[in-house]
């Protein structure tokens, strides 16, 4: 049984993307950030366990993790996350990263780490709310010249 979130929704199911969900993807990831990944990126996630969708009647919001390919310790890297605007505070974004959490956990990941902007307090929030802790600073990482905070928790 679902239950709403506001009004007639139904609460988001999360599932593995599909090529159908790639432009809502796309235009999700323009509105969130100054910065968007191509399309085309999208397009090399296909068909992999940590590429997810929230599909309320509509796709609302996305994450993007994987294990990193050349890491001894199997660390899985969460490396996308987005809600639609209209979606958002809502426990969608929550949702998505729990679930790729267990997807790289499942993978055999052993610690779980990201970047997210320091004036990203949303973001930052909900990461800290789910174990990730700040363990360093990447200086000027994005092209406007903020700094990342690269955080990481255990899978």
């Amino acid at each position: 049984m679902t239950t709403p979130l506001s009004g007639d929704r139904a609460t988001p199911t999360v599932r593995r993307a599909e090529r159908m969900d790639l432009l809502a993807v796309h235009r999700i990831e323009q509105a969130s950030f100054s910065e968007p990944w191509p399309y085309a990126a999208f397009e090399t996630f296909l068909n992999t366990p940590g590429f997810l969708v929230a599909d309320g009647g509509g796709i609302v919001g996305f994450v993007v993790a994987n294990l990193l390919a050349d890491s001894a310790r199997q660390v899985g890297h969460v490396k996308d996350l987005a809600v639609a605007p209209g979606s958002r505070s809502q426990g969608i974004g929550g949702r998505l990263l729990d679930r790729a959490i267990a997807v790289l956990s499942n993978q055999g990941a052993t610690a779980i780490k990201l970047e997210v902007r320091e004036s990203n307090d949303p973001a930052r929030s909900l990461y800290e709310s789910r174990g990730f802790e700040h363990r360093r600073t990447a200086a000027s990482y994005y092209a406007d010249g903020e700094d990342a905070l690269v955080l990481v928790r255990p899978a």
